[in-house]
């Protein structure tokens, strides 16, 4: 029987886990893609069609459409065009039985011979060790196809590039050249395309338990499947958090079965053994006391503060980096000496940059005085200080939001868990234990923060409706104000006598 094909990507696949190629190839359809992958893959096309401009700017290369010519078309046409001596982008290889396509092919000349530059294109900060993999199949499919490579490079985003505006991205990519190392990896991938083909050819998969590879370097889309065929613990060890210890890593990485109670005292630190403690025993730790003297400090009014971002690998506005974290959206619940509880948001679903309004409704809403808590600080505190940088006119206000910010996460972390937190302090986790009735899952489309961004995304879409962009604005607003509600009622339980 002749071996199947295999495409690059399913290579990789095997690189992470050999049960996962299996399944790829037998049981696609069992494969859960995360809204975090699909993002991915967004961001991947959008820096692709950039390099595209960057590498060609004269438009005087080809780029092959894989879904109009078909996988073989694509090949065949690839070698067509070698002959032409101009840029190509998606050009196909195939040798062994593994399918490759490569992002951008550059005709070259090496000591008066002529040859090609090939580069990978990738949407991260750096180059990481899959992509060596990555350059290194790439590299060898193209020498068997007949290509006399030269040069072999990732390019990568460089996240401190500022886009100045009016189209021109000269600067977001950053080169790496891999050419000796890529180049001298043939034997390599070799080994590997043959172990992946005897991984395929196997009637059963592979018996591989789930552990860390499954998210590393990739969420993998068969980890509902396959973690449901394992035992599971009652009360799993995973549940304890900030593992930093290599004696707790090993044991936790031993298997998905291992019970909380069995991780030895010793291994544990302070937080751990809290958690494990009120795990099994099921009742609550509260520090009362220790929660109002932590915030004995208030005055009034009380703020209670939230912000929503977006990212772009691609920067979509002028002054901002890739992946600068933009706020569109905030929340704020104000609480007066007088018992009363105030709401007040900023939305901006326009597509134009949001930043210098969201500044100038973000000063206006917080007043001049009092405590603005936030859930986790560093986050809203470096949004504002990017703010204040961007806009020098309105820095001076901003300042004075950032020296009021407070801090309710450690706060809540230092005195309070519930058996139920399974180890996590996020507001989603400790809200349900707190006020139940706030419940996120009752909200109708966005319920967390990447809903909220994909949500965005889409409402400043120009192919959006009127009418899907006010359900959006509605969703938007109503998960905002449920988390700075949360807020308050966290801070007001802690506060309580």
């Amino acid at each position: 029987m002749a071996k199947a094909m295999l495409s690059k990507s399913k290579l990789m696949a095997f690189r992470q886990c050999p049960r996962r190629l299996w399944l790829e190839v037998h049981k696609p359809q069992l494969r859960k893609d995360s809204a975090a992958s699909q993002a991915r893959f967004d961001d991947g096309h959008r820096v692709g069609e950039i390099a595209r401009r960057i590498y060609d700017p004269q438009s005087k290369g080809v780029l092959l459409d894989i879904e109009a010519l078909g996988v073989n078309g694509a090949v065949a046409r690839t070698q067509e065009l070698l002959g032409n001596r101009a840029p190509i982008f998606e050009a196909g290889f195939a040798a062994r039985q593994v399918r490759a396509f490569a992002d951008v092919l550059l005709p070259v000349r090496r000591r008066g011979r002529a040859a090609w530059r090939m580069v990978e294109v990738k949407s991260s900060t750096s180059v990481k060790d899959y992509h060596r993999d990555d350059v290194a199949t790439q590299a060898l499919l193209a020498q068997e196809s007949g290509v006399d490579m030269a040069d072999v490079a990732v390019a990568h985003i460089d996240n401190s590039w500022i886009y100045h505006g009016r189209g021109d991205y000269s600067g977001l990519l950053i080169e790496a050249d891999l050419t000796q190392e890529a180049l001298g990896r043939g034997e390599e991938v070799k080994q590997w395309i043959a172990e992946a083909h005897a991984i395929v050819e196997k009637p059963a998969e592979p018996d591989v338990r789930t552990g860390r590879h499954c998210s590393a370097p990739y969420d993998c889309g068969f980890y509902g499947y396959c973690s449901a065929r394992e035992p599971q613990a009652r009360v799993p060890a995973e549940w304890l958090p900030r593992v930093q210890t290599k004696a707790l890593r090993s044991l936790l990485d031993s298997g998905p079965a291992v019970e909380m109670a069995d991780v030895p005292e010793a291994v544990l630190n302070a937080s751990q053994r809290r958690v494990r403690d009120v795990t099994l025993s099921g009742k609550t730790y509260f520090d009362r006391v220790g929660a109002r003297r932590a915030l004995a400090a208030d005055s009034s009014p009380t703020y209670f503060l939230d912000f929503e971002t977006a990212m772009f690998a691609v920067p979509r506005w002028k002054g901002t980096r890739p992946y600068q974290q933009i706020p569109f959206q905030f929340s704020l619940h104000r609480y007066s000496r007088s018992g009363s509880l105030e709401h007040t948001s900023h939305l901006n679903l326009s597509g134009d940059d949001p930043s210098r309004g969201f500044a100038e409704a973000l000063v206006v809403a917080c007043g001049k005085r009092g405590p603005i808590y936030v859930y986790n600080m560093s986050f809203e505190r470096s949004r504002i200080i990017e703010l204040a940088n961007r806009f020098p006119a309105l820095s001076g206000p901003l300042e004075t939001i950032i020296r009021r910010l407070k801090d309710l996460l450690p706060v809540v972390m230092d005195h309070y868990y519930h058996p139920s937190q399974q180890g996590s302090w996020s507001i989603k986790s400790v809200l349900p234990t707190i006020a139940p009735d706030l419940n996120y899952a009752a909200l109708d489309g966005v319920q967390d923060g990447g809903m909220a961004m994909t949500a965005y995304l889409e409402a400043t879409e120009p192919s959006t409706s009127p009418a899907r962009k006010a359900e959006i604005n509605r969703s938007l607003l109503a998960y905002c104000e449920r988390d700075t509600e949360g807020l308050f009622r966290i801070w007001r339980f802690l506060n309580a006598r």
